[in-house]
């Protein structure tokens, strides 16, 4: 089993409520993060809330010394992000939490890009050369990420879509680390099944948390 110093270092930029709940559920299960925010000062004192395996750093220096990192920001803001760090970016596995929808001024939501195309896919045209996006963590919203982490006696699964499966591993471990057990659904081109109003989200035909073989059986379904 990993060492605390042998784990993927990881660092979340964005510090709302999705941000703040990878954040913790990583801490539980002892892993490290690096915080970052455009403000520092709330980085600094959300580390110093969750404790001494959270750290504070700028968003470039955070990036820098992580291998993989979270944009846990918009969906809006994140053509923005990669843009403006491509160069720190290179080489890492970005994990995309976002999902593109915006309030439908009734109470609800709707998709902000065309309904039959996906935040991964648009984001994977934007990703800064030799890094990897992964679709992760977005399945569910904040509440059910803190409140469904580390259930026993079996874990809730949280699905993700990556292109480059040598960033599996990493992507696995951080999604057991906050609570979850991980299944893989496979590329890019099916993260908008992991997306609001997709059949795998917590918000979309899904609907609800489920088991491993919940989660596999519904899958199965969706393939028939």
């Amino acid at each position: 089993m990993n060492t605390t110093n042998q784990k993927a270092k990881v660092a979340i930029i964005g510090l709302g409520n999705i941000g703040k709940a990878i954040a913790a559920n990583l801490i539980k299960g002892n892993h490290p993060v690096i915080l970052a925010s455009r403000e520092i000062e709330k980085a600094e004192s959300l580390a110093r809330e969750l404790g001494s395996l959270a750290t504070a750093e700028e968003i470039s220096d955070a990036i820098q010394h992580a291998e993989v990192v979270i944009p846990a920001i918009y969906f809006d803001k994140i053509e923005a992000f990669l843009v403006q760090y491509a160069a720190v970016l290179k080489g890492k596995v970005i994990i995309d939490v976002s999902n593109p929808i915006a309030p439908d001024g009734n109470g609800g939501f709707k998709k902000i890009i065309d309904k039959d195309v996906s935040a991964g896919q648009t984001l994977l045209t934007l990703t800064p050369k030799d890094a990897s996006l992964v679709k992760a963590f977005g399945t569910l919203g904040a509440a059910t990420l803190s409140g469904a982490a580390f259930t026993s006696p079996e874990r809730k699964v949280l699905f993700y879509a990556s292109d480059n499966t040598n960033s599996n591993k990493q992507v696995e471990e951080l999604i057991t680390d906050s609570g979850f057990t991980p299944l893989h659904i496979g590329g890019i081109s099916q993260s908008i099944r992991i997306e609001v109003f997709g059949d795998l989200h917590e918000f979309g035909a899904l609907a609800k948390t489920v088991t491993l073989e919940e989660a596999q059986k519904a899958i199965r379904q969706h393939s028939n």
